[in-house]
């Protein structure tokens, strides 16, 4: 009799409501589209549950499923070209971050290379900034008017040093800002190896490099492996550089796909695209877990009570040089935003004409609205990421909740670009419209950003004792009270970490902000990109140096909980 009470009490009702929750927002859109790909149009499963027309329209286009979508991939020049450069982006981005991360990553895990902090420091630029406006400052610094170019021609040289409308544009664009998520991974890899091998290899006669190409790299490898993996996804799923750099003559998918939902209605078209963007961004996802997934990272003699870092004069003043000239690249990138933004007119000079505070002053004017907007939003998606990641939580560790686990990781193998043309598509029409509405825009940040909220409050979860519920419950206490009265104030640690990343991570969410933002809840991303395409560049500028700053102060906000903590 207790058994069958406690089943069907109010935490198996939430439990159920979550599971409604990821189904509707999460596997329908994500199933529309893939039927889609095979019908060609759009395909509205909700409405063919309550609606006999909806359902006999819904009959009638199954009828005409082939698959002709899955063979324009292969036969249409366009698509499958889209395809070989999105993979050759991503591929060459992996391999260039790799290289220049190497020198970093162990200069700042194993040696005592001057200004260490404050390139650890400068190194975290990048991971702050959105990619469009990371875009949008390369094109400052090498565009046809950039500061850097000016410098160029001025020297003798001819056109741009570098086209940043182009490839190579986006390439390094992607190298510079992107280096980070590699890199600490890296650097962590190369902390956990046991020094006493290369002391043993040096004691042994051999040189340095020798050492370090025989003994420290390979132990490193998994680690720097798994970075190559996590940066090919990264690269292959950004929408904000493509989005400002690709010339129109080159193809890539994440900008295919958003022409042809937000330019053509190519309903079939994008959602052929949507499906590969998930199924590789799915596999390389699955590669990183299988190769990091059991592994040991440290070393078969075991951890050394002490590592000895080293100290050569040469090498850690050659690796502190080196590494200032890769962080001062995004260094150089913002300033070159914060000066645009107070400039009254530049172009083909080292410096603006003249200063002004005329931009901030509309920015405070006319779009205050916008910045709002993010916050609000911002908010909203938090709310709703802590009440569903708290119970997530609770239910995959207290319950083993396997399948609930898997599929709020699923948001982590969806392009954010894939997911908003998904969401699109299943509730652009009856009888859940909600396409063009606050709410699914706050829904879609919540599903984007919910795997970090969920790994946070998931560690504080397995720190709580069992029997502290227990106790309650034995007091009378049903167990949703106990949950919410008790668990919950327990996970407030590891809550209010998960919550300033979910915020800072909304705020300057672009993909989903550009495709499916009302315009009455135009956030700040959608503002800046939207500036950036008609030309307003000062105002641009502006604001993203306002939106910058915010994330930066939540940003600082975060480590202070987090060291308090």
């Amino acid at each position: 009799m207790k058994k069958g009470k406690r089943a069907f009490n109010g935490l198996t009702l939430v439990r159920v409501l979550i599971y409604l929750f990821f189904g509707l927002f999460l596997i329908l859109p994500l199933l529309s589209v893939f039927l889609v790909s095979f019908t060609g149009q759009p395909v509205n499963l909700l409405g063919s549950l309550s609606d006999p027309a909806i359902f006999d329209s819904t009959i009638e286009k199954f009828k005409g499923v082939s698959l002709d979508a899955y063979q324009s991939i292969i036969t249409s020049k366009g698509y499958f070209n889209s395809l070989v450069n999105s993979l050759q982006l991503a591929i060459t981005v992996a391999v260039l971050v790799i290289l220049i991360c190497v020198p970093i990553a162990y200069g700042i895990a194993r040696t005592t290379m001057p200004f260490k902090r404050t390139i650890s420091a400068l190194c975290t630029i990048p991971l702050i900034v959105p990619t469009f406006i990371s875009a949008y400052a390369f094109i400052l610094m090498f565009g046809r008017s950039g500061w850097i170019t000016a410098i160029y021609q001025k020297l003798g040289g001819e056109g741009m040093l570098i086209d940043p409308y182009s490839m190579a544009g986006i390439v390094i664009v992607q190298v510079f800002f992107f280096f980070p998520y590699a890199l600490w991974p890296m650097v962590a890899a190369f902390k956990v190896s046991d020094i006493t091998l290369e002391e043993a290899s040096l004691n042994l006669g051999a040189k340095n490099w020798f050492t370090f190409a025989f003994v420290t790299f390979p132990l490193a490898l998994p680690g720097i492996i798994s970075s190559a993996l996590l940066i090919f996804t990264v690269s292959f799923s950004d929408f904000g550089t493509p989005i400002i750099l690709a010339p129109k003559e080159l193809n890539l998918l994440v900008v295919e796909a958003y022409r042809e939902i937000a330019g053509f209605y190519n309903w079939g078209g994008a959602a052929i695209l949507t499906v590969v963007m998930v199924l590789v961004a799915a596999f390389f996802f699955w590669l990183q877990t299988l190769l990091t997934k059991g592994r040991n990272y440290g070393s078969v003699s075991g951890k050394p009570k002490m590592q000895r870092l080293n100290s050569h004069s040469g090498l850690t003043k050659a690796l502190s040089g080196y590494s200032i000239l890769i962080v001062l690249v995004p260094f150089l990138a913002m300033i070159s935003i914060v000066i645009q933004s107070f400039a009254t007119t530049w172009g083909k000079d080292f410096l603006p004409n003249g200063y002004t505070l005329k931009h901030y002053q509309t920015i405070f004017t006319s779009s205050l609205g916008n910045i709002q907007n993010s916050l609000i939003l911002a908010f909203g998606a938090l709310v709703l990421s802590v009440v569903i990641a708290t119970f997530v939580s609770y239910f995959v560790v207290r319950q083993n909740a396997a399948k609930l686990d898997f599929v709020t990781n699923i948001p982590l193998i969806v392009p954010g670009i894939a997911f908003g043309i998904a969401l699109i598509q299943t509730f652009n029409t009856a009888p859940l419209q909600l396409t063009g509405t606050a709410l699914l825009l706050i829904i879609a940040y919540t599903i984007r950003r919910l795997p970090y909220m969920i790994r946070s409050t998931m560690g504080s979860m397995r720190a709580i004792k069992q029997d502290i519920e227990e106790a309650a419950i034995n007091l009378g206490a049903t167990p949703l009270t106990a949950a919410i009265t008790i668990i919950g104030p327990l996970m407030l640690p590891g809550i209010a970490a998960g919550s300033l990343l979910v915020f800072i991570t909304v705020i300057k969410e672009t993909s989903i902000s550009i495709l499916i933002a009302p315009a009455e809840w135009a956030p700040m991303s959608l503002a800046i990109f939207q500036n950036i395409l008609r030309g307003e560049y000062y105002t641009a500028a502006a604001m993203s140096v306002i939106l910058v700053i915010l994330v930066l102060f939540l940003q600082a906000v975060a480590n202070r909980l987090s060291k308090n903590d």
